[in-house]
């Protein structure tokens, strides 16, 4: 029964673009109608019809608690009694950027804004106000919000000026903008050694989560790493994944690489419109009103959002960080379960895993780490599996490009019930 989403759906396309106001939630790549949620329990999602789902995109990953933590919900209701917004600082911006600061060691400074897009808009800029360059390398696959000189796509060859992938960036915005293909270290040498004096900035996520989960190798990171050195450009780290995901130190502790300046969002708000930016003090104080580079946002720093992400990372960082260890093992839980799923009915699938995080690779050979390796087949599989797993109460994203989230909310119980559902689903699509 979704008589009571379908007249949700109905009202809301009259007056939101495609009923939604994201574009993935609209179901386009999934078939069908997007459900409407009325509450979340722990790691269940109840629709406005009633019916339950395990949840596996967690509100896309900042829900790392699980869904109405009480600590949360605590001091998200203790911060709101106080006042919603005061446009000044709050006792709570200073306590989350000391937490933030003292779990990463590349972080002297942080500042606070409200997404993962402003976060990263913010980093660049900086990185250009700190060179005073222009250009920005990205990599095809790693998505780093909306911004405009950020929304571009690879041509051909080995790298190429960025071209707009939407309508309504210039043509001129994108030219500052060079992509790369991820996993080429031929491909990165070159540009670096060929154009590295105008490069302001090179960006990537932590482990690319947008478009697969494409893990590098340790030795592709460090070789960028060491060339963005080599010519005087700034290493952005983009966290708003990964960050206090992966642990206390993100991609950055897995890696084992330092970035100039790294972007947070997601967890950090623990379900809160929270973004965040930061590096060595020397760069951060060059923001205005110290320095030229200018940035401001009047819900930054909010109070109700800063508690909600205090409460969040206090739990994950007790007890020596032990929260990790447990995501460990639930991640590990459900990869190994599914692929035995995939091994025993001879599908050539693969699961790919960091930490809580975990992939579908519905497709031949080793898993890709470069988003030209994703067969477009692949999504009209996962189109028909998301399908059969929504009839068994099991939700994922409508989209074969996303990634699964593990909470902490989430126990053996639901994992083990999780892989069942999934071994009945396979077999009816297969």
């Amino acid at each position: 029964d979704h008589d009571r989403s379908g007249e949700l759906y109905r009202r809301a396309c009259e007056v939101m673009p495609a009923c939604v106001n994201s574009p993935v939630r609209a179901f386009r790549s999934v078939g069908g109608e997007p459900m409407f949620y009325e509450r979340g329990e722990g790691c269940f999602v109840i629709d406005e019809d009633g019916n339950r789902y395990a949840d596996y995109v967690c509100s896309w990953g900042p829900l790392i608690l699980g869904h109405a933590h009480p600590d949360v919900v605590d001091a998200v209701a203790t911060a709101a009694a106080s006042g919603l917004s005061f446009g000044a600082p709050c006792r709570q911006e200073v306590e989350l950027a000391e937490i933030v600061t003292s779990a990463a060691p590349h972080l002297e400074m942080v500042r606070f804004v409200s997404s993962g897009t402003e976060a990263v808009m913010s980093a660049v800029r900086l990185a250009r106000g700190a060179t005073g360059r222009d250009t920005v390398v990205k990599f095809t696959g790693c998505y780093h919000g909306h911004a405009d000189h950020l929304l571009v796509s690879a041509g051909s060859g080995l790298a190429t000026f960025g071209t707009p992938s939407s309508d309504g960036v210039p043509e001129s915005f994108a030219r500052h903008t060079v992509v790369l293909p991820l996993d080429d270290e031929q491909a990165f040498v070159e540009l670096m050694g060929d154009r590295g004096n105008e490069i302001a900035a090179v960006i990537i996520e932590g482990v690319p989560a947008n478009s697969g989960l494409l893990i590098q190798t340790p030795d592709y990171m460090q070789l960028v790493r060491d060339e963005c050195t080599r010519h005087g450009a700034l290493l952005i780290l983009d966290e708003v994944i990964t960050g206090f995901r992966l642990g206390p130190n993100g991609a950055a502790g897995l890696y084992g690489v330092v970035p100039d300046l790294a972007t947070y969002g997601k967890v950090i708000g623990g379900g809160m419109p929270v973004g965040a930016y930061g590096g060595s003090r020397d760069l951060m104080e060059k923001l205005a009103p110290l320095g030229p580079v200018y940035q401001a946002g009047t819900l930054s720093g909010n109070p109700v959002a800063m508690a909600a992400g205090i409460a969040t990372l206090r739990t994950l960082l007790a007890d020596g960080g032990s929260a990790y260890a447990r995501l460990e093992e639930l991640g590990a839980r459900l990869e190994k379960g599914i692929a035995r799923v995939f091994d025993e009915d001879n599908l050539p699938w693969s699961v790919v895993r960091v930490g809580s995080i975990l992939w579908l690779a519905l497709q031949d050979g080793e898993p890709p780490r470069r988003f030209e390796d994703i067969e477009s087949a692949c999504v009209e599989t996962y189109a028909a599996l998301h399908v059969a797993l929504l009839e068994r109460g099991v939700s994922l994203a409508p989209s074969a490009y996303e990634v699964m989230f593990v909470s902490l909310a989430h126990d053996e119980v639901v994992i083990d019930a999780t892989i069942e559902a999934f071994q009945e689903a396979v077999e009816e699509i297969t």
